[in-house]
């Protein structure tokens, strides 16, 4: 399916994207302008503008700047290296808008009243003494929550077919949260007999993420989950050539080879598997594309079904609604039969165990390891009452289990490395960061942007699609 109007939607839409990093950045303003302020003047200028000092160390940043493209060149930066009046110089950075902390209060608030309350628990900063300075401490948090008084509405968009859906935050899951928003998901439940939402990439990150942080916040608990896969991709999880976006794939994707996509299964399984583990009922929608072969389906159907999964070949891309209707059946009968749901890990178990629980009962690590720095914050966690009760949401690649892109299918004999530990007061999870993972992506060689114009005589946006 796609979203209609494509070409707004491609380009912002009704400006939640914007929304999002202007509120991010309002209190990044905030934060720098209070440490210059307080680093020009004294006390009592300090206080005639009815402030109280807050000892920002500029050493210690809980968060940097967000734009929504992907700028290698912004990850690590300074700024305000001009004259006194010109700013806070200070070592900073940028991150893509989706990983921001904004996005992922508008992905989990429960409405206009708890999107202002998470927002003022943010920490922009810490106090040399060490304590957080929030959002409310600068008092910004009022002002962010104004910019996206609009955003927190679900979009109302429809399909090709009309079918209606609601578009509602984007974090991507590989570096965020990766679920569309609860405030959709609680209008779509009182719209329809049934309601699909999704979560990002595979049952790793984006399912793992849904199953343990999303239906925790939101008491909500589904009746069955689809796992995606393609022929592709599992020939490439079977030892086929890498796959490089925006190039023609080599022709071992092409032609049939149902030895290469036996050898992917494996890959599959471990999705499979982990629905499971959660008491909800799988099913398996293997999206077709017209060199897939009979042999191949045949034999992904064999394996799901022998991993206790519902299975249904999908050609919903050249058929629309017609070619999902034994995925839709699937559905149905798995949503007609008793679910066991059950989260992955309790709240009172500690953070180092939740992470090392991920980390070898879904991703299949040996175990963990951490820097000194990880480490160091998860001791410090570990004495905090509140973040007792956050909830855990790993940074991971969503090109392997592992967090080694290269390491495809079921990877063994391997070790989570977490290097550093985010805190998101607001959001209300802590952010382990596994492997070498940017928050901050970077643009291509071969940019989607070189192919994009417009046609100066009707107006029309081309080269999106």
């Amino acid at each position: 399916a796609q979203c209609l109007p494509l070409t707004e939607f491609s380009l912002g839409l009704t400006g939640d994207i914007d929304a999002v990093t202007n509120a991010h950045n309002l209190a990044m303003t905030a934060l720098t302008a209070r440490m210059q302020h307080e680093f020009n003047y004294g006390d009592k200028f300090i206080e005639k503008r009815g402030l109280t000092r807050l000892n920002i160390d500029p050493r210690n940043p809980a968060m940097g700047w967000a734009i929504d493209f992907s700028v290698q060149a912004l990850r690590e930066i300074i700024i305000g290296i001009g004259e006194k009046m010109d700013g806070f110089m200070m070592r900073s950075g940028f991150q893509i808008t989706v990983s921001s902390e904004v996005m992922a209060i508008l992905s989990v608030a429960r409405d206009i009243a708890d999107l202002r309350d998470r927002m003022g628990k943010m920490v922009v900063g810490y106090r040399k003494n060490g304590k957080p300075v929030t959002a409310e401490d600068l008092e910004v948090a009022g002002a962010m929550t104004a910019i996206m008084h609009k955003a927190v509405n679900p979009n109302l968009l429809q399909t090709i077919e009309g079918n209606p859906v609601f578009v509602h935050a984007g974090p991507f899951a590989n570096i965020a949260i990766g679920q569309s928003s609860i405030i959709a998901d609680r209008l779509a439940l009182k719209l329809s007999d049934y309601h699909v939402t999704e979560s990002g990439f595979g049952a790793d990150i984006g399912f793992e993420k849904f199953w343990n942080l999303k239906c925790r916040f939101s008491g909500l608990v589904p009746d069955a989950a689809v796992i995606v896969c393609t022929i592709r991709a599992l020939k490439m999880h079977g030892g086929g050539p890498k796959v490089t976006p925006g190039f023609e794939p080599a022709p071992e994707y092409r032609e049939s080879n149902p030895a290469m996509v036996e050898a992917g299964l494996e890959n599959l399984i471990v999705h499979i598997e982990t629905v499971k583990r959660s008491g909800i009922r799988p099913v398996v929608c293997v999206n077709h594309f017209h060199t897939d072969t009979d042999d191949e389906i045949i034999r992904v159907r064999r394996a799901a079904e022998a991993a206790g999964a519902r299975v249904a070949v999908s050609t919903h891309w050249a058929e629309g609604g017609r070619g999902a209707v034994e995925l839709a059946e699937a559905v149905v009968d798995a949503c007609e039969q008793k679910s066991t749901f059950d989260f992955l890990y309790g709240d009172d178990v500690t953070l180092k165990d939740r992470i090392e629980r991920i980390a070898t009962d879904v991703y299949g690590a040996d175990g963990v390891s951490y820097t000194p720095e990880a480490r160091s914050k998860m001791e410090e966690l570990a004495e905090d009452a509140d973040a007792k009760a956050f909830g855990t949401c790993m940074v991971k690649t969503h090109l392997s289990l592992s967090h080694d892109p290269s390491l495809k299918g079921r990877p063994k004999g391997w070790t989570l490395p977490i290097r550093d530990i985010l805190v998101y007061r607001g959001a209300g999870f802590v952010v382990p960061v596994a492997g070498d993972i940017k928050l901050m992506p970077g643009t291509s060689s071969d940019p989607a942007f070189r192919r994009i114009d417009v046609d100066t005589q009707t107006g029309a946006v081309q080269g999106l699609f």
